[in-house]
């Protein structure tokens, strides 16, 4: 008898052994390259090698599996943040530590700026914040808005410049150079300020402001704090 066509080679990836893990994994070496669709599942079944229906299986949408990812990369900024810091240090430590994953990863780091992943990353993110504000002094009502403040600045910037990284080098170019070039040219007497300082305009890089911001969060508690006592 003739032998039936061999069935097709079972991909390693699909059905049962594809695993939550092994798609967001893929996720975020997607991410890692630039794209913008790391969270398609035609992309991401292109990435597995696998139906990608199979994503469906253990996402219910896409927007859940952003969050699991997102939850992810906040996985990846607090593992990096030493042991022994006191407040001021675990705030710098986690400001720093999300702007980087936030580059690293920048789909993810523009799209979380305003969501919230209600997943145990960001539970012992917040954790950390209002550990942090409570070590300096503040408890209570103050201690829960100082949390959302600094939370929240962090996110403002680090998605902003995450979000940069996904226009193209060619826009991207154009901004950077402006301040070398438009903002030196503007007329000084309708724009006095800014032709006094167009030097320092140019100067000023991303590092320093932000820096500065973070520094600016640390202020803040600390005067609040100082209220609060002479009060």
């Amino acid at each position: 008898m003739p032998k039936s066509p061999a069935a097709p080679a079972r991909n390693k990836r699909a059905g049962s052994q594809l695993t939550p893990e092994a798609i967001i994994e893929a996720s975020l070496r997607i991410a890692a390259r630039g794209s913008e669709d790391a969270f398609t599942v035609r992309r991401l079944g292109e990435e597995l090698g696998t139906d990608p229906t199979a994503i469906y299986r253990h996402f219910r949408d896409k927007d859940e599996l952003l969050l699991s990812v997102a939850d992810r990369t906040l996985g990846e900024v607090l593992d990096g943040i030493p042991e022994g810091l006191d407040w001021r240090g675990r705030i710098r430590a986690l400001a720093v530590g999300s702007l980087e994953v936030a580059l690293r990863y920048p789909v993810v780091g523009s799209a979380m700026a305003s969501r919230t992943t209600r997943r145990t990353n960001e539970f012992r993110v917040v954790e950390l914040i209002l550990g942090a504000v409570r070590e300096a002094g503040l408890q209570g009502a103050e201690a829960a808005v100082h949390y959302r403040m600094v939370g929240d600045s962090i996110l403002a910037f680090v998605g902003q410049r995450a979000a940069y990284l996904l226009f193209d080098a060619d826009i991207r170019a154009a901004d950077e150079s402006s301040w070398d070039r438009e903002y030196r040219l503007v007329d000084a007497r309708g724009f006095p300020n800014i032709t006094d300082l167009s030097t320092e305009l140019a100067e000023v890089t991303e590092e320093r402001i932000f820096e500065v911001r973070v520094e600016a969060l640390i202020s803040a508690i600390e005067k609040r704090v100082e209220v609060l006592r002479g009060a």
